[in-house]
């Protein structure tokens, strides 16, 4: 930590030690919104600030927190803060009432990050890592971060502390670290843009069929529903990939699959998120076939080849619809099924 706080600036913000000329506009400047994500109850009163500012600057003696008034034109707009442990620093901001969407929030965040992930020798804090947590219902502080260069990690479920929310919101972390790529970089910004853009889960399924135009379906272990062979894409690995290894882990069978017969849509259900499910051509084959299935008995029970009409009876509703469209032929692509 070093022996003064120093004063930081863009060109456009300024960041100096908060100290007792910026509580006026603290105090003025607190509103509902700001109490909300802060988890405050009641409204700060210069009383309170003045004890919070000596509390502060007990912290930063002590290593423990480095406060700033975000300062534009002599005006306090806002504060931003780090609290160092070990080799990382949690994050926090707070613009005031009237002072939020005009980008100073984004610069005072960005410029903080970068000093602190700046080595010690270089005159910065010497961080590896710099991190905040966002309620996801916050849209605003979630673009600041984003446009500070932290990227979206995930989503913390127990939020302890926090007013006005229960478990089921969760909390998103975001962080930068010393050995992020500068964000001039173009791959800098690819990763970022990465990190909180969409992801939307893929399935890879293969539709074998006997000669007699029955389907092989599996029974599972962690469902009563039948389902075709098949299972979740892993990150990096192509769908066709995927129904090729679960099919051999699933069942112990080795086929290539062929032509990509159904692209179906299958929106959120009984704790999953929604997914795109591919069905591949898996051939036509003799009924003997099973005698050389080993069964996963982790997930499988049972496979057999049966008929659409017994697929109507065992498996889930929308897994017989994409069956029989995949059956058809008619239609590239369905949701659930349809």
């Amino acid at each position: 930590m070093p022996d003064q706080q120093p004063t930081l600036t863009d060109g456009v913000v300024t960041l100096h030690a908060f100290g007792t000329e910026h509580i006026e506009a603290h105090v003025a400047g607190e509103d509902d919104e700001a109490r909300l994500w802060f988890g405050r109850a009641e409204a700060t009163t210069a009383a309170g600030m003045r004890e919070t500012v000596e509390r502060w600057e007990s912290e930063r003696r002590s290593g423990t927190r480095l406060s700033f008034a975000v300062v534009h034109d002599g005006v306090s707009r806002g504060v931003v803060e780090v609290r160092p442990r070990g080799d990382t620093a949690a994050l926090s901001w707070m613009l005031y009432a009237g002072q939020r969407g005009q980008g100073y929030a984004a610069r005072a965040v960005r410029l903080l990050v970068d000093w602190a992930l700046t080595e010690q020798g270089q005159g910065g804090l010497g961080m590896h890592r710099v991190e905040a947590e966002v309620d996801p219902r916050n849209q605003a502080s979630l673009r600041v971060a984003t446009r500070a260069g932290l990227h979206r990690e995930g989503i913390r479920r127990v939020t302890p502390g926090m007013a006005d929310r229960d478990d089921s919101h969760g909390i998103v972390v975001l962080a930068r670290l010393s050995t992020d790529p500068p964000l001039s970089d173009p791959q800098s910004f690819r990763s970022l843009l990465n990190s909180f853009l969409p992801r939307k889960r893929a399935i890879g399924q293969v539709l074998l069929r006997d000669p007699e135009g029955r389907v092989l379906l599996c029974r599972l272990t962690y469902k009563r529903d039948w389902d075709l062979p098949g299972g979740v894409v892993e990150v990096g690995e192509s769908p066709r990939l995927a129904a090729v290894r679960e099919l051999e882990e699933e069942l112990g069978l080795s086929v290539a699959p062929g032509e990509l017969l159904l692209t179906d849509w299958l929106p959120a259900w009984g704790g999953w998120d929604d997914a795109v499910c591919l069905v591949f051509d898996g051939g036509t084959h003799d009924p003997a076939v099973l005698d050389d299935v080993v069964l996963q008995a982790r997930e499988i029970r049972e496979a057999r080849f049966l008929t659409l009409e017994e697929v109507d009876e065992l498996a889930a509703d929308f897994t017989a619809r994409r069956i029989r469209a995949a059956v058809a032929g008619r239609n590239p692509y369905t949701e659930s099924g349809s």
